[in-house]
């Protein structure tokens, strides 16, 4: 049986540094599918919309950024604007964007597709910022999973004056966690972490701040992780080859399915 196509996603973690160095995650609703209830980065797939040639005259760093990594970080940057309110864009003249919290009403809008992504930036005289995004990592769902995903991490500084608020529907919370508060909940079992973010949460605590975090990912050479699934004398373990950067990783499958 053939495995499933891996479909593009792309994840975003949004760092600041005051009043401490923190990044932003959502809970999941514990009714959505993938990873529900879970702790996560704002993310998810990418949509036709962010495709449209047109995003060419609202988005800063079009031609620095290459043709297939576009979609993906605008992508990202909806994601996070639906599910936390966080819209990380330029105003006019590449100023700061200063704008009021965003409607719930039309973040859900976007999300179920009735209000384009692209009108709302266009209409508050913004350009999103793709090149205010690094590649921090590149995941990619094991071929045995009956859903895959190729999710492009990214990482960028969170704009100022803006607030982060769930949307209340993919997500029942917002909140700024420490690298090591998040991983903290997940080993106590107070938050549900899945392992791609639990293991991204472990690079993130090598840094002690935000322009520390952007220049590591920076630095590190393009590798896309597939885990693999290895049979050993202590049963089937979940395995992250050497060459992705986490160190020796080997966890019992059943652990982090």
């Amino acid at each position: 049986m053939d495995s499933a196509a891996a479909v593009p996603a792309s994840t975003i973690l949004l760092l600041r540094d005051a009043p401490r160095f923190e990044v932003l995650m959502v809970e999941r609703h514990r009714q959505i599918e993938f990873a529900s209830g879970a702790l996560v980065f704002p993310g998810g797939k990418t949509h036709a919309g962010d495709l449209d040639e047109a995003w060419s005259e609202h988005a800063l760093g079009w031609g620095a950024v290459e043709a297939e990594q576009r979609p993906l970080r605008i992508a990202a940057i909806r994601e996070v604007f639906e599910e936390a309110g966080v819209l990380l864009a330029r105003g006019r003249g590449g100023g700061p964007l200063e704008m009021e919290p965003c409607p719930l009403e039309l973040r859900q809008a976007v999300d179920r597709g009735e209000i384009p992504f692209l009108d709302v930036v266009r209409e508050a005289g913004a350009s999103i910022d793709l090149a205010a995004l690094t590649v921090f990592a590149r995941w990619i769902t094991p071929a045995f999973a009956a859903k895959r995903f190729d999710t492009w991490f990214y990482v960028a500084h969170a704009p100022e004056g803006q607030l982060a608020a769930c949307d209340g529907r993919e997500t029942v919370d917002a909140c700024w966690l420490t690298p090591q508060e998040a991983l903290e909940a997940a080993e106590t079992g107070r938050r549900k972490v899945v392992f791609p973010t639990r293991m991204n949460l472990m690079r993130l605590a090598e840094a002690r701040a935000a322009h520390e975090a952007v220049a590591q990912a920076r630095s590190r050479p393009p590798y896309a992780v597939e885990p693999q699934v290895e049979d050993r004398p202590e049963g089937r373990m979940l395995v992250l080859p050497e060459a992705a950067g986490y160190g020796p990783v080997a966890e019992p499958l059943a652990s982090v399915l």
